[in-house]
């Protein structure tokens, strides 16, 4: 019997690096996955990686910052299976790189959407559905715990939604639902490698290498690596761990 056996978790930004190792490592042990994104190609890609559409696989395009795609997704998700056990709110919009000056009015109303009110639509309009024991996981990031210049959008939102997990993880925990979040550190893929190439452009340096040499153990982390944190926080593991930012950086914010 797998970790996961019978649970059903709800991943959004399901398509994307993070996203889909956390699904295949939960599918791996057991759960049903509901694979949610706004890229109709890219899902069709996660689903191909977990084998198809199947009675423990299922995906729903949507724009996580809209109410009624949230709601149809979680619609979908106890049509078929009946059941909300675990929440991953993962998907996410890094923005750009400008001085606050200079920042785009929009491009922070967009990051802000996808970052904050994501999350909050998604435990707003889940919450009445999960079941006591269940699990919520938002992903946070290093810049929610600490800032640098130029991510005026990017940091605001991921301080924003330690605080919503704060607030929500102490509201839910007489049912025993437990809220928390994650916090990479640099991860190799291509939502970092975009990141990293503004910040190179920005400040005229490989940034790729400054962060490397940032990081104590001297590398970026892996999707992964990633996702066996939020198998820990999906499953019985971390029983009692709620309302807690879980840092996997390579001690970059010590």
């Amino acid at each position: 019997m797998g970790k996961m056996d019978g649970r059903v978790c709800i991943i959004t930004g399901g398509a994307g690096s993070i996203g889909l190792a956390s699904a295949k490592l939960l599918h791996d042990e057991e759960a049903s996955i509901m694979l949610v994104d706004n890229d109709a190609t890219k899902i069709a890609k996660a689903l191909d990686a977990l084998g198809g559409e199947s009675d423990r696989v299922a995906a729903a395009q949507a724009d996580v910052s809209n109410e009624q795609d949230t709601q149809n997704y979680i619609d979908q998700t106890l049509e078929k299976w009946g059941r909300i056990d675990v929440l991953f709110c993962n998907a996410g919009f890094s923005g750009n790189n400008k001085p606050i000056a200079d920042f785009p009015i929009d491009t922070f109303d967009a990051v802000i959407a996808a970052n904050v009110r994501g999350p909050f639509l998604a435990c707003k309009l889940a919450m009445p559905h999960m079941g006591d024991g269940g699990s919520v996981i938002i992903t946070s990031s290093i810049m929610g715990v600490q800032a640098n210049p130029n991510t005026v959008a990017y940091a605001t939102s991921k301080h924003a939604v330690i605080g919503m997990m704060r607030s929500i993880a102490k509201e839910v925990a007489p049912r025993n639902i437990r809220v928390n979040a994650i916090a990479p550190g640099p991860i190799d893929n291509d939502f970092q490698l975009e990141i990293e190439n503004r910040m190179s452009k920005v400040l005229g340096i490989d940034a790729t290498e400054m962060l490397n040499q940032r990081i104590p153990l001297r590398r970026h982390g892996t999707p992964h690596e990633i996702a066996q944190s939020v198998l820990f926080l999906a499953s019985s593991m971390s029983s009692f761990s709620t309302g807690s930012v879980f840092m996997a950086d390579g001690g970059m914010a010590g």
